[in-house]
């Protein structure tokens, strides 16, 4: 069920909500948070079924805020809020509310905001594009206790997860992040199987992929091993390969969809390690809302310092090839010895 309400209030619209649930015969309430997503017209659907697909497994109220940006100066004086309300089978397992706000009340969405929250419940929001410099200090995100951005939508990713390091507050947390989880666990279950000192690791992904950084950071901070960045041509992340003194470990996914698992000793295995949807990253942020220590610690080690630990493991291999005419000289004299 659809209402569509214009030029209207806060009050209107719960109003609203009220009577859709009546119609559709659902008047209880069993939904566990507010889901606040802040787009604009061009990514709104995209966001919207990937967080109504999620409400499946977390029923929630979503509230869609789109800023209408107006053209000319008198048009930007004007305040005006429309509304769509989504009731039942429209809006997956809650309620959906879409709020375009139009000239000065742009710059005062909380206020809309805030009277449509559900009582006693969780607020998230999500930034699917556009994330402000600090989500705690927004005055949406500050409504929040849990605040989710996508560095990989921001047009230079890279530095976009300085920004994020440099402003991090508990309860941040960024859906490039989500994407390696699949990744951190099957690593940490390698080494589960074959515990040994690993000395050194290389991440191999796409050019300005954060997610391939994300997880070189995690490598060398929880490992304290010098960690390489190489590039590949995706798709995403595509291989990581830990030296151990045991032999190395690679899990190596060329595809985007199956990976394949070597370690020495152990004969090759087919994992699946597909490249997930938005609404399962979703999901997945939505099963906890208290802070990420994890990605905390991960996100301020820093991209500058991944690459100095990377330089040392870098130089070795440039200096590996220069040693092999060097060590030709030295098995010259015995094989004239041989020979002899």
């Amino acid at each position: 069920m659809k209402i569509d309400l214009t030029e209207t209030t806060s009050s209107k619209i719960n109003q609203a909500m009220i009577s859709g649930r009546r119609a559709v015969g659902a008047p209880a309430i069993g939904m566990v948070l507010t889901l606040v997503i802040v787009t604009d017209e061009e990514n709104a659907y995209d966001a919207l079924k990937a967080a109504s697909d999620s409400s499946r497994e977390h029923p929630s109220r979503i509230i869609a805020v789109i800023k209408r940006v107006s053209r000319s100066p008198r048009a930007r004086r004007d305040a005006r809020l429309d509304a769509e309300v989504r009731v039942g089978s429209d809006s997956g397992s809650g309620e959906t509310v879409v709020l375009r706000l139009h000239g000065e009340l742009a710059n005062h969405a909380q206020s809309v905001v805030l009277p449509l929250l559900l009582p006693d419940a969780p607020v998230v929001v999500w930034w699917p594009e556009d994330a402000p410099e600090d989500p705690a200090k927004d005055p949406l995100g500050a409504l929040a206790q849990r605040r989710i951005t996508d560095s990989y939508s921001a047009e230079h990713p890279l530095e976009e997860l300085a920004v994020r390091a440099r402003t991090y507050q508990p309860g941040d947390t960024d859906l490039a992040w989500t994407r390696i989880t699949p990744w951190r666990s099957m690593l940490a279950a390698a080494l589960d199987q074959q515990p040994a000192q690993v000395l050194s690791a290389t991440v191999e992904g796409e050019s300005d992929n954060p997610s391939c950084e994300l997880l070189a950071m995690w490598l060398a901070d929880r490992l304290q091993v010098p960690v390489e960045r190489t590039t590949s041509g995706g798709p995403g992340l595509t291989a990581v390969r830990m030296t151990t003194k045991n032999g190395d470990i690679v899990l190596d996914r060329a595809d985007g969809s199956l990976a394949t698992l070597c370690m020495v000793g152990q004969p090759d295995r087919a994992v699946a390690l597909k490249r997930r949807e938005t609404a399962e990253l979703l999901a997945e942020e939505l099963r906890r809302l208290d802070p990420d220590n994890v990605y905390e610690a991960t996100v301020k080690f820093g991209v500058e310092r991944l690459g100095k630990m990377a330089e040392p493991v870098a130089a070795k291999k440039a200096a590996a090839p220069s040693d092999a005419p060097a060590a030709a000289k030295k098995a010259a004299p015995a094989k004239k010895a041989e020979s002899k």
